[in-house]
């Protein structure tokens, strides 16, 4: 039940501004708001309250977002922008409650939190629970930094010294990307940002997994950000081929083929893998079948290269068994950092869209491989969209370019990451997998960005030309 001193209207206008909040444009109300716990330490007072949202249409169901209000008894003019709204609280009595990730001092107390358990590991307070690994020093002279612009959770960067994701969407159970990074961090992983600590919290009986803390990598490059320089040094000069430009990006791709690969390989040994049998390469041939049948009538281009695409799922359904681990889950260059010392691999938490539960289970690592090479292909079509190019002999020019940057990306990382030539049940499983994610790529573009949907469609085609 929502406490009576909170208004469910002020947290919906709240949820409504930010950008992290996935139910817009779907009908809901507010369900339920508790309290999970205040952080030790104050002023101010913080509060982490989880807010119920259930959903009124078709789909239905209900979510829950984390939101960490700073509590003041005054206005805080500092703080306008990140007015939640003000009540009587039972506890505090009349306060003004802000997005406490918007205040310093707020964000101050996570990190003494944190502090506070490098000794045994763990400090508690209440029922919030704050773990630490070995090994880093934190450095609580550092300042927060809001980061703009994320989609599905917040991220706050103390200075040079650590980075605080916040998960504002929790589920219950083990979140992965935390999951992930302790494993890795513990073995030595040279190609993940190392994890500092976490904090979770038992509601009713199940744990909550709220944020994590790892090393900040200030000065990396974004790998999709580098590939997209990359692109637009060769278009700058469309006579140059790909392997002359100033710009080429193979050396990179390859680098990036055998970080992932080393990642794969510690998952491997770290977590449970298994080989499943005849029938589950049954099973996802007809899942991957079944998700082109849904897409059809979405996007009706499909359809003319539905045949090829059936053959391609089905070739996997032929298959003796599959290969499972831990992977990624949503790999793509967007996913990378270049760093001084080599790439980083970031974000394990998976496909945000797939159920927690769903995102915990082991995967083939050509899913991952198959994310990367449709990311090659998008890099190239993303800058093509963005040039003005009016004369045909230019544009055929820069369309060769990009479809040879593209191959040749693909080439070296996937060499790279292969050790050499695929076998031929990998080959298989790989073309399935970009098969599939090319289909998924040709509904998302068509209800989100239409004018975007010829850049998987271009690659459903060339599928059915091979």
């Amino acid at each position: 039940m929502i406490p009576p001193h909170l208004d469910p209207e002020v947290f919906t206008a709240y949820l409504d501004r930010t950008r992290w909040f996935g139910g817009k444009g779907r009908p809901y109300a507010i369900s339920d708001v508790r309290t999970l716990g205040e952080l030790p330490g104050g002023p101010p007072v913080v509060v982490i309250h989880l807010v119920e949202v259930t959903y009124a249409d078709d789909e239905g169901g209900t979510e829950l977002y984390q939101v960490p209000l700073a509590f003041y008894e005054h206005p805080e003019s500092r703080l306008d922008h990140a007015f939640v709204g003000w009540w009587e609280d039972p506890v505090h009595g009349w306060q003004h409650a802000y997005d406490a990730l918007h205040d310093r001092d707020a964000m101050a107390l996570w990190q003494r939190s944190f502090d506070a358990a490098s000794g045994s590991g763990l400090v508690e307070s209440g029922a919030l629970r704050f773990h630490r690994l070995p090994g880093h020093d934190l450095d609580l002279e550092a300042h927060s930094t809001l980061f703009k612009g994320e989609q599905s959770n917040s991220s706050v960067a103390y200075g040079e010294d650590a980075l605080m994701k916040v998960f504002r969407k929790v589920t219950p159970g083990i979140n992965p990307d935390i999951a992930v990074h302790e494993v890795l961090t513990r073995v030595g992983s040279e190609h993940v940002a190392a994890l500092y600590g976490w904090l979770d919290v038992e509601d009713a009986g199940l744990t909550l997994q709220l944020a994590m803390l790892q090393q900040f990598l200030r000065t990396a490059s974004d790998g999709w950000d580098l590939a997209l320089a990359s692109v637009r040094s060769l278009f700058a000069d469309p006579e140059v081929h790909a392997h002359d430009s100033g710009g080429d990006f193979a050396g990179e791709s390859t680098r990036l083929g055998e970080a992932l690969r080393a990642v794969h390989d510690a998952l491997h040994e770290q977590f449970p893998s298994e080989t499943r049998p005849a029938s589950a390469a049954a099973e996802l041939a007809a899942a991957m079948i079944g998700r082109l049948d849904a897409a059809l009538p979405v996007v009706p281009e499909l359809a003319a290269h539905a045949a090829s695409l059936r053959a391609t799922f089905a070739a996997v359904s032929k298959l003796d068994g599959v290969e499972v681990q831990q992977i990624h889950g949503d790999m793509h260059l967007g996913q990378t950092l270049r760093t001084s010392h080599g790439w980083k691999i970031v974000d394990f938490e998976g496909e945000p869209a797939k159920p927690l539960a769903e995102r915990q289970l082991p995967d083939s690592r050509w899913r991952d491989v198959a994310g990367m090479l449709r990311s090659f292909d998008y890099a190239t079509r993303v800058v093509e969209r963005s040039l003005s190019i009016t004369d045909e002999t230019d544009a055929e020019r820069i369309d060769a370019r990009a479809h040879e940057w593209s191959e040749r990306n693909k080439n070296h990382f996937l060499v790279a990451y292969a050790g050499g030539e695929l076998p031929h049940e990998a080959q298989v499983l790989l073309n399935a997998y970009v098969a599939d994610k090319a289909v998924y790529e040709t509904v998302y573009e068509t209800r989100n960005r239409p004018s975007w949907v010829t850049i998987p469609l271009q690659a459903v085609a060339r599928i059915g030309a091979a």
